[in-house]
């Protein structure tokens, strides 16, 4: 694993998790940052500003590094749309150029730039910015909205009934429905040698927090019929899912640090 250097301390913790998760990413790909640069058209130098906190990366490299290590870049592109809002409001603490030296142990300080793509999302119009914003703010105007309705139909305020939860081999464990987000349900069943959960047959995708989507909700199956609870399949890679993670992989001799990787997958499905 690689030894990073501290990200600044004012940066907001927004840009934060994006670099974080970015970080996460290369490590478990196994690239370096010539590696990365070259499979991604944006030289090693852009690169170390980006993983050191001193630049945001434009999105096509975000795009370009989701699809390199295997995982949907969707959750990837809406942190960072977020984290572009809050760098070009001025609100993220932006350190000196050169401030932080190399941001991992063995990259290169004199890499020459990759022949590759401009960065054609620099300099886009405030527009572009007002708009995501926008967006931002209706899908949590919407949310807060159902969030009412479903407080106002429930009477009382009193939780509902919890769903039926059913771990035995081939039934199902279906969860609390969310007004925003899709529904997962626990299929186990044991396939050759392996167990599956229904909501995707990957061995080698990489999840890490802050994800969503099928696979997660796979993990999160898997890590119940484990026995390690992470919380409600709601296929969103949060902190309990991250240490349920972390339990299994100290359970099967892993490096621990709660990324779901081959060989993590590997430990689930057995």
């Amino acid at each position: 694993m690689s030894r990073w250097k501290a990200l600044p301390a004012g940066l907001d913790p927004r840009v934060r998790q994006l670099v974080v998760t970015l970080r996460r990413l290369k490590d478990h790909s196994g690239l370096s940052v010539r590696q990365l640069a070259a499979k991604t058209g944006y030289s090693p130098k852009s690169w170390e500003r980006y993983l050191s906190g001193s630049s945001l990366p434009p999105g096509d490299a975000v795009e370009a590094m989701a699809r390199i290590c295997g995982t949907d870049p969707t959750r990837l592109l809406a942190l960072h749309e977020v984290a572009e809002d809050v760098w070009r409001s001025g609100r993220a603490d932006v350190p000196e150029a050169g401030a932080l030296g190399p941001v991992e142990v063995g990259a290169e300080e004199t890499a020459e730039p990759a022949a590759g793509p401009p960065q054609q999302r620099r300099g886009r119009p405030a527009l572009r910015v007002g708009l995501a914003a926008g967006a931002v703010a209706l899908v949590l105007a919407v949310c807060s909205a159902a969030l009412l309705v479903v407080r106002l139909a429930d009477g009382d305020g009193r939780a509902a009934p919890a769903a039926s939860r059913t771990t035995s081999t081939g039934t199902s464990e279906p969860t609390s429905p969310s007004p925003s987000a899709p529904s997962y349900t626990c299929r186990i069943q044991r396939i050759d040698g392996s167990w599956y959960a229904g909501n995707s047959r990957t061995q080698d995708t990489v999840l890490v927090n802050g994800l969503a989507g099928p696979e997660v909700a796979e993990a999160q199956c898997l890590l119940r019929r484990a026995g390690y609870s992470p919380g409600g399949i709601d296929g969103i890679y949060g902190p309990l899912t991250e240490a349920a993670v972390e339990r299994v992989q100290k359970r099967a001799g892993l490096v621990v640090d709660g990324i779901v990787g081959p060989h993590t997958w590997k430990a689930l499905r057995r």
